[in-house]
């Protein structure tokens, strides 16, 4: 099952490109057409009976597959708003989870990983895992007394009234090959970018030479949007074992470790990794929302005991995925790295003060 993910991955990334591969994606290309006709239909429609949920609703959504920093930014937006002294309540669909119960839990199987990370790191914020958003949304209201949901991959709940619509664009890959699915990486068609009112660049600090040519791009699709730029900042280093206990940043400088991530865009670990001067000696990749099994971790640790690596380091969001297994690998250390999202320069200001302007009226 992974190799035919990895394989369909390649198609839409254009990294096969043999005789065989090209005749795929000629069929591909014909699903992306309807698929985007699908697209418009639903979003029409949709459009024309917007529900209301008796709250203020943000979203935070992203136009292609992939890692775009989303996830950061929802805990980013719920940081400030709760220091704001508002009720925020977050929703998510709970994409990789192995059951279908919507209790809120902090358990990766009941929540999925990402839900998972947002409930363990936000204390006091509620983190509702539902398939249906706005019965989600209720939920936050009448059981938690939210003032604020904020929609973790929200781009595309067309059904939801919302008060404001921010998506997420990774400035190293903004918009993959520029084919809708399931020939492309895009969800949307580019022309739904209208509907945004902040777009935030993410990683901007790996692509700051197309950042302005990216500002130049959103702008014509949609001259109304903010643009802000953004970074993922690491924090420190954790052993699995003891979350509570951050380390300085630099305590794996100059060693060499081993890698593992089950992420949308595992090469911006690489890059953050290597730019805190640790050395990669080997880089396991896996899936997005990989669910790791105890062969997974026995593969993990023995080749890097065969490379005579002595760290292992993962995400938090792989972290979450394998936190029940966790002593699988107690012969070595496993160091997860925390990041945060950052805005930069003056687009903190501007990007704050357009939160609390939903609150003035």
């Amino acid at each position: 099952m992974n190799n035919m993910r990895q394989y369909l991955y390649n198609l839409i990334t254009d990294k096969e490109n043999g005789f065989g591969s090209c005749l795929i994606k000629g069929f591909l290309f014909i699903l992306s057409i309807i698929y985007g006709l699908a697209v418009r239909i639903l979003v029409f429609f949709y459009r024309k009976d917007l529900c209301r949920i008796n709250c203020k609703v943000i979203s935070v959504g992203n136009i292609t597959l992939g890692g775009t920093g989303k996830t950061s930014l929802v805990e980013y937006i719920a940081r400030y708003l709760q220091t704001q002294g508002r009720k925020v309540a977050i929703l998510s669909r709970g994409y990789g989870r192995n059951t279908n119960d919507e209790r809120r839990t902090t358990n990766d199987a009941t929540m999925g990983d990402e839900p998972c990370m947002l409930a363990n790191k936000l204390s006091g914020v509620p983190v509702i895992v539902d398939a249906d958003r706005i019965r989600g949304a209720r939920k936050a209201v009448s059981e938690y007394g939210a003032d604020t949901v904020i929609l973790d991959d929200g781009f595309q709940q067309w059904r939801i009234k919302k008060d404001l619509e921010i998506v997420t664009i990774d400035s190293t890959n903004p918009f993959g090959n520029g084919h809708l699915l399931p020939r492309g990486a895009l969800r949307e068609p580019l022309s739904s970018l209208r509907r945004a009112d902040i777009f935030v660049l993410a990683k901007t600090n790996f692509n700051s030479d197309d950042i302005g040519r990216l500002k130049n791009i959103l702008h014509k699709i949609n001259p109304w949007a903010e643009v802000v730029e953004s970074v993922h900042k690491p924090l420190g280093f954790y052993n699995i074992t003891k979350p509570e206990e951050l380390l300085p940043v630099d305590i794996l400088k100059g060693k060499t470790a081993a890698l593992f991530s089950g992420i949308g865009d595992p090469d911006s670990f690489e890059k953050l990794i290597a730019g805190l001067g640790i050395k990669i000696g080997v880089s396991f990749k896996f899936p997005d929302h990989h669910n790791y099994t105890e062969r997974d971790l026995e593969k993990i640790l023995s080749e890097s005991k065969s490379k005579g690596i002595n760290n292992i380091i993962t995400t938090e969001k792989d972290a979450a995925r394998i936190y029940d297994m966790r002593y699988a690998l107690c012969d070595m250390p496993i160091w997860v790295l925390r990041i945060e999202l950052a805005i930069k320069n003056n687009d903190t200001t501007r990007f704050l003060n357009r939160l609390l302007a939903l609150y003035s009226f």
